[in-house]
């Protein structure tokens, strides 16, 4: 008899996504360990462009009033489904990459005359604004949404956990330890979360995607 495989997802996916792993036979467990509220702060002094590093930046910024007045300026984004969300709401989407080391690093050398508006959320990585400072780029920061643990306990014994951000590592490890299960990750920064707490049961998505991590998941599993 084949073992059953238990995995635990970090944030409820939806149906479509749940499906593929239940047709696996894989037995999932759901659970919110982050919690994201929008702001509607004032946006003023804004640049001459925009910076998103998040959807939920976008979506934030979708759920503003104002945001009809943002669709004239170009848009700098990182992640497939952050430009994807943005150019599906009319903004105009200059250049967007994986990462958002990537992302400075175009914007410094290529993009370094224009003055940039980063809308952000309270626990955004430091790495982009650093680099922009660094090359002296004229930027400012609006913080748009937060971020929000919301920690569990979890008492089944798992086999794999879906990890989608740092902060949902984080939440995560507040109330549960991380011995032999495989940690499936959406990206390069909320692996590094994982190793710089000496996990190393890892696998990286190769988009970052949550589709991806699934493949990942049935392919690590798939029977023999």
């Amino acid at each position: 008899m084949t073992k059953q495989i238990n995995i635990l997802s970090t944030k409820k996916l939806l149906p479509n996504q749940k499906q593929l792993l239940l047709d696996a036979n894989i037995q999932l467990i759901e659970e919110d360990f982050i919690k994201t509220t929008f702001l509607s702060p004032p946006l003023e002094g804004l640049g001459e462009a925009l910076i998103f590093t998040s959807q939920n930046a976008v979506e934030s910024i979708l759920h503003h009033q104002k945001c009809q007045d943002l669709k004239s300026k170009n848009v700098f984004s990182v992640g497939m489904k952050t430009k994807d969300l943005l150019t599906e709401n009319g903004f105009n989407v200059i250049a967007y990459t994986g990462y958002a080391s990537d992302l400075a690093e175009i914007i410094s050398l290529i993009y370094n005359k224009e003055s940039y508006t980063f809308f952000s959320g309270n626990l955004r990585r430091a790495i982009l604004p650093d680099t922009l400072k660094e090359n002296g780029i004229t930027f400012n920061e609006i913080e748009v949404y937060e971020t929000n643990m919301t920690s569990k306990k979890i008492t089944n014994k798992l086999d794999g956990i879906l990890f989608f951000s740092p902060s949902a590592v984080e939440s995560y490890l507040k109330m549960n330890t991380i011995k032999d299960e495989m940690c499936f990750c959406i990206g390069e920064t909320t692996a590094e979360s994982l190793e710089n707490k000496k996990i190393k049961n890892i696998i990286i998505a190769d988009k970052p995607s949550v589709e991806n991590v699934i493949s990942d998941v049935l392919e690590y599993y798939k029977a023999p």
